[in-house]
């Protein structure tokens, strides 16, 4: 497919949150932080089994050593992001909001490092050779959903693939890191974005949607785009446009049959900043320890971008940003829509955490909930085509069944249905509870 051929795309649906923030930290270039007198590195940061310690208190690691072995297919090794002394396994706030096993190492301050794997010709290299490097160096999505690279890379047989999408859409306000990626470091993008290609087999289907607001990036990717066979799609700026399933109609016209996965459009989607480890990972031989974060919010002294290492604590990254103007009222990792709230200032940088959003106390008021008015904004706004307000009906009277006839196991938990909700009604946590009971009950049967 031609990219000068095509228009800008989108989706059927969405909504159209204030994107207020995003030029808090847009023009931030990305800074290296410091190295810092701790790190505590979490052992579950892949979907699936979390690693199993490969190290004992008191050992001497080097940077990009590694610390935890994945446990089986769907786990991720991981690596230390510093040289130093490891202190042991301690309990720190988990992202999720209970607590999380995680090493603790201390820096020698020496940055000493491991000898790089060897670099391969990922143009020649056999696909399982690139899949086994990607593997080795504990990748994994850095978009949110940490499910191991080298398992999404590899679908079963009887799927057929034949385009690969990534996902530079980042439509969440206030986030910036994988725009700044983009425009600083474009050539890993789309070596990452080509090795990934190759490994599926997939030819020239190779796409990177971007929305509109990021016409820079645009820009600096169609530069060298060519060369890597990777087509630059712009995009509508409209939310949810960075999830799967919207990305992939947007771009192929395909739909993702309900209750199935982007193999089953014959689709896989990785995000930027994984592409970029990809390529860390098989030209440079380095294994997946550090990532971009937007560290923002109205309350931020100077908000902006920051390379951080996997363990370093949050608190850590506000206090690079300036520290805070005012007593914030919420912590978010992630952005606005998606990402969940925290309740410590220790929970530590994964390898999925793309920002650190602070807002103000009057941006986070308790609201009370009303009555449902009939309107339909949640119907309207709703990207798989649900109907949010019957699905909360549903679970208002613990008719979970109703619920699940409904396809709340399809919901995306975008938020776009609450964003627009007149009434405030709590239709994402609706739907969350409703698949939580779901699955408890079909778990149970």
């Amino acid at each position: 497919m031609n990219k000068s051929s095509r228009s800008v795309m989108t989706f059927k649906n969405g909504i159209h949150p204030v994107y207020h923030g995003k030029e808090l930290s847009e023009s931030a270039e990305t800074r290296v932080a410091p190295l810092l007198a701790r790190y505590t590195v979490p052992l579950a940061q892949n979907a699936g089994k979390p690693p199993e310690v490969v190290v004992n208190p008191g050992d001497h690691v080097k940077k990009y050593q590694l610390i935890a072995k994945a446990s089986g297919f769907v786990s991720a090794n991981l690596h230390s992001p510093v040289s130093g002394t490891v202190k042991g396994l301690v309990d720190v706030p988990g992202p999720m909001g209970v607590p999380a096993k995680a090493l603790e190492i201390v820096p020698d301050g020496l940055n000493e490092e491991m000898e790089p794997l060897p670099a391969i010709d990922w143009r020649t290299a056999e696909p399982k050779a690139l899949l086994d490097r990607i593997a080795e160096c504990g990748l994994v999505g850095m978009g949110g959903a940490s499910f191991p690279t080298h398992v999404k890379l590899s679908p079963p047989p009887e799927k057929e693939i034949d385009t690969l999408i990534l996902n530079g859409a980042e439509c969440e306000p206030y986030l910036t890191a994988d725009h700044r990626l983009m425009l600083e470091d474009p050539e890993s993008v789309l070596a990452g974005a080509a090795v990934m290609g190759r490994i599926l087999g997939i030819g020239d289907r190779v796409f990177i949607g971007v929305e509109m607001n990021k016409i820079d990036a645009i820009h600096r990717l169609n530069e060298k785009a060519e060369a890597y066979g990777v087509n630059i799609i712009p995009l509508k700026v409209q939310y949810p446009q960075g999830s799967e399933k919207q990305l992939i109609n947007a771009i192929t016209g395909r739909e993702v049959p309900a209750g199935g996965l982007p193999m089953d459009a014959k689709c896989v989607v990785q995000n930027t900043g994984t592409a970029a480890a990809v390529a860390d990972a098989v030209l440079r031989g380095r294994p997946l320890v550090e990532r971009i974060v937007t560290v923002t919010g109205s309350v931020v002294k100077n908000p902006g971008n920051w390379k951080l290492l996997i363990g370093t604590p949050v608190i850590e990254a506000i206090k690079l940003a300036g520290g805070v103007t005012e007593e914030p009222g919420k912590l978010i990792l992630g952005g606005p829509m998606m990402g969940f709230a925290q309740k410590s200032f220790e929970v530590p940088v994964s390898k999925n955490t793309s920002g650190i959003l602070l807002l103000a106390q009057d941006q986070a008021v308790n609201y009370v909930s009303g009555n449902c008015i009939r309107c339909g904004r949640c119907v309207q706004g709703c990207p798989m085509h649900l109907m949010p307000c019957a699905i909360a009906a549903a679970v208002e009277s613990y008719r979970f069944d109703l619920a699940k006839k409904h396809h709340v196991m399809d919901c995306l938990e975008c938020g776009a249905c609450a964003y627009v909700c007149p009434a405030k009604r709590p239709l994402v946590q609706h739907n969350r509870r409703a698949k939580a009971e779901i699955r408890r009950l079909t778990a149970k049967k």
